[in-house]
């Protein structure tokens, strides 16, 4: 049962760290398009 829990933590310890990363992938691009957008006049 230990180890069910800990492969459980672990997972949800990748997920996290999967979702951090695309979240802070997104928000770059966000930034990346409101940067470029206002130079470019987009």
């Amino acid at each position: 049962m230990a180890e069910a829990t800990v492969r459980r933590v672990r997972h949800t310890s990748r997920q996290a760290e999967v979702e951090r990363r695309n979240a802070a992938a997104a928000l770059q691009r966000a930034l990346d398009r409101r940067d470029n957008g206002g130079e470019t006049g987009h």
